[in-house]
């Protein structure tokens, strides 16, 4: 992997997809789909964005292959595209958090969350043991 002070490219295409995530009302968006997939009008209740802007977040961030679309009749679903964009919003919210450890907060996090439509896998008799 090249860091990014190693590449210009590299950083003009970090710098862009950051540009993306710098807006409150896509982030509103983007930490709502880390719960999973969602309908446009589930994520306009929750985000009380309105229809227009959120049309248009919306698009911004499909553009950006943030997030994805699948289509069920009349129905579009909106869902994080990857792991890189949940692993991306998962650590903005804990980095920008008012808690005093954001290492304990994005360890917290990212650690055993099931992607939407996906259960846990069954965890066995000696679930309940974690070694330290």
């Amino acid at each position: 992997m090249t860091a990014i002070f190693e590449s210009r490219d590299r950083a003009i295409a970090a710098s862009d997809k950051l540009k993306v995530y710098a807006q409150p009302q896509r982030l509103m968006i983007l930490s709502y789909l880390l719960q999973g997939e969602r309908t446009v009008s589930e994520i306009d209740s929750a985000t009380k964005i309105g229809q227009p802007a959120l049309s248009q977040q919306l698009a911004a961030l499909r553009r950006a292959d943030i997030v994805k679309t699948r289509r069920e009749g009349k129905q579009i679903w909106y869902d994080l595209a990857d792991e890189s964009a949940q692993l991306c919003v998962r650590t903005m919210e804990a980095l920008l958090t008012d808690e005093p450890n954001p290492k304990r907060v994005l360890e917290a996090a990212t650690s055993q969350r099931p992607s939407s439509g996906e259960r846990p896998a069954s965890a066995g008799t000696a679930a309940f043991a974690k070694i330290l």
